[in-house]
Formats: structure tokens, sequence, C-alpha cells
């Protein structure tokens, strides 16, 4: 079995990297043109901040609509907390027979009542006639009213235009009582454009081809995703949510940083017990097996600042765990290699044949650890979702650094001693 001539190599490297990102509160390469910021994302439960649940009135809402005018609802408020500048918000929808809510967390926002000012209200869709603006910027400042307004649309949804090719577009329909509004304002604005603002944001300009009485579509060479958002948008504006407030908490940022205090000395003292029970149990094999461990270590937190992840103390559970299972595939491959050496094989080909024949073992493991964050990722919420994510992570990290990292260590130092090739 042959070794990679750049592994040994590459290692070193990825060491040396990961340690400049892991201390690093910024990636500056200019050559590049890379300036980011890549310190770590701290959520609620970290960071302190204020947490609001909403409570969706749907009592005038058609039971097949509620779903979509909820998911409506969480996409304006979020949209809303990102231009307000929150860090790293959380805002995520809970729909059921009985409740409809949206919660939203906040980080490094203490004030409760700028945070109910900032989600509470009910999102405003107009259209504007452009004039002879063309920049957004332009169009921003130059557009005036033309008294439609989110009230006027009753639903909108994607639809694909069979005249250009199949292209996404947005269907829209319009309400009995605004349709003769509709119609006389866009008859006056045939070939000239009208912009679409939400939440006085500038969305859209599409070109009125022809005037709109019950119906229309809007066109603008979008992607299926953005036509998705678009017709999601506008569902906001035809399908306003009542929301109340039903809770509101404030997470300090001093109960915050004890508990993060408190996680990472529970991570170190677990990283330690495995050290010291490897250590013990395999001697020179487990301190090289702890080395892999540390690097694991490093290049896990590099993810978690380059994706980035948004650390939660569920985040931080899923990393700690990880790194005992970190460990799992270096015992599966210590007990392998004591077996073929019982055998009277030489260290160094004990050595391979344990990693070969212990790899099924791990891969099958390894799989099954995905699959499982897979499903609480998917059908999880909130922080069991950001516990996936780490333990994912985890999962995949490992793998390179079982296999990869500690099987070099150690062929290098067998090699050294040993005359035997495979």
């Amino acid at each position: 079995m042959k070794q990679s001539r750049l592994l040994p190599w590459l290692i070193p490297l990825l060491t040396f990297l990961s340690i400049y990102i892991d201390t690093s509160s910024a990636l500056v390469v200019p050559w590049l043109k890379i300036n980011r910021d890549i310190s770590f994302h701290k959520g609620l439960d970290l960071a302190g901040g204020t947490s609001v649940t909403l409570k969706a009135d749907m009592s005038k809402i058609p039971n097949d609509q509620k779903k979509q005018a909820l998911d409506s609802a969480k996409d304006v408020i979020e949209r809303r907390v990102n231009l307000f500048g929150v860090r790293e918000p959380v805002v995520r929808s809970v729909f059921s027979a009985r409740d409809a809510r949206v919660v939203v967390e906040l980080p490094g926002v203490a004030d409760v009542k700028q945070a109910a000012a900032l989600v509470g209200k009910t999102a405003q869709l107009e259209f504007r006639k452009v004039g002879d603006a063309t920049a957004s910027a332009e169009i921003e400042e130059k557009s005036t009213p033309t008294g439609l307004t989110g009230a006027d649309i009753k639903s909108a949804q994607v639809s694909f235009d069979n005249q250009r090719s199949g292209e996404p577009v947005v269907a829209f329909t319009i309400a009995d009582k605004s349709q003769k509004k509709f119609f006389d304002t866009t008859t006056r604005l045939i070939g000239k454009r009208m912009a679409i603002f939400l939440d006085n944001q500038f969305i859209s300009a599409p070109t009125v081809q022809n005037a709109i009485r019950d119906s229309g579509q809007i066109s603008g060479r979008f992607t299926t995703e953005e036509a998705k958002r678009l017709a999601t948008q506008l569902n906001a504006g035809a399908l306003p949510v009542p929301l109340s407030i039903l809770e509101q908490k404030t997470i300090g940022a001093t109960l915050g940083q004890s508990s993060l205090e408190k996680s990472l000395f529970a991570a170190a003292v677990g990283f330690l017990a495995i050290v010291i029970f490897m250590t013990v149990l395999y001697g020179w094999l487990g301190v090289v097996a702890s080395v892999s461990l540390v690097l694991y270590s490093l290049f896990t937190l590099v993810l978690f600042k380059l994706i980035p992840i948004t650390l939660t103390l569920a985040g931080i559970a899923g990393f700690i765990l990880s790194i005992g299972m970190a460990v799992d595939a270096n015992i599966l491959i210590f007990e392998r290699m004591r077996e073929e050496k019982r055998k009277g094989k030489t260290p160094y080909i004990a050595l391979e044949l344990g990693f070969t024949r212990a790899w099924s073992s791990i891969r099958d493991s390894n799989i099954s650890s995905i699959i499982t964050a897979f499903i609480l990722f998917q059908f999880g919420t909130g922080t069991v979702r950001g516990f996936a994510i780490t333990l994912f992570l985890g999962v995949v990290v490992s793998m390179f650094t079982a296999i990869n990292v500690t099987r070099t260590i150690l062929r290098i130092i067998y090699r050294e001693n040993s005359k035997h090739e495979i």
C-alpha cells in the first residue's frame, strides 16, 4: 500500500493555517482581495440578547393558506432583522393545527422594547412609478406612489413562462375590489417600469407589458429561488398576519459568558480524560492518537469560523461529543494492530493491515452518525439543528484525522525502524 507523498507536508501546512485562523479575528489575504471577519459567532445563550415569541392570528386566513401566511410573516421579519443589522439572528416559524408562532432570537440586543418594535410590525407592500430612474438607488429616491399596495394582491405563486423558454416568473391574482384600480393604473404605465417595494425596500422593477385587471405576472430573468422569494414577499403583503407578543425574555451577557466558560471547562476536562485514557491503555500509540485529536480540534474550529457556525450551548455539546467519537476510530485501528502483532506480523505490516481491516467498521459507524445528524437537522428546530451541524462536522473531520493524520505519523515512525515495505 503506497503512502501519498503529499500528506507528510500537507498535515503541517494545515496545522499552521488552522492555528493562524483559530487565533485570528480577521482573515486578510490582500493578493486574493480577501478581508473578512472570522471571529466566533456566538448564539443568544452565549452572547446574551433578546428572545421574542410572536403569536400569529390566523382567524381571518383560509385554512389552505395558513402555513404560507406564517412563512410570509417569518420571511418579512427575517429581512427586517437583517436590515436592522443584528448579527446572527435566528428567526423560525412553529406551525401546528392549534397554534402558529414566530420565534425571533436577537443576540446582542438587550432592549426588549426595541426588539418588540423591530419584529412586531405588519409588512407594507406597495407599487411605485419608476420614471426614468435606472439604478436601484435612483429608483428608491425618485419613484412615486401609484396607490397600489399589498392589500390589492390576493395571492402570488411561482410559475413558468412558456413563451420565454420556460423561465421562472411570479404570477399573482388581484383582489376583486381592486381590479378596476389596478387596471386603470397599469393602463397608464404600459411600456414603463413599475417598482415593487416591501417595507420601503426596493425589491424589483418589472416593465408593464399589458394592462392588468384580475391577474398578471412579474418577469425579470429570475432564478427559481429568486422567484420563490419574491412570491413569498408578495404574499407577505397580500396576507398580512397580525402578530402579538406572546413571550419576551432577555438573557444577560454575564449569564452567557458564564455558560460559555462552563462549557469550555467541560470540553477541556473531557479532552484531558480522553488523552489520559488513551495513553494509559495504548502507551505511545495513545500519545499519537492524542496528537491527532489536537489537530482534529484545530481543524474543526476552523470550519466553525469559516462557514460560519453560530455557536450555542447545544452546538458546543455536539462538538464535545464529537471529540469522544473522534477517538473511536483510533481504538478500532489499534486493536486490529494488536491482533496482527499477535499473529507474528511486523509492526509496520500490522499498522497497514490494522488500518485496512478496521476501515469498514470505521466507515459504517461514521455513516450511521452522519445519518443521525442529518435527521436531527432536517426535522429538528433551533438548538437541535445547531447540535446536528457541529456533530456532522465533527464526524467528517474525525474520519480525516483518524485515517490520514494518525496513519501518516505512525507510518513515519515505523518506517524509520523497519525495512519491510508493502
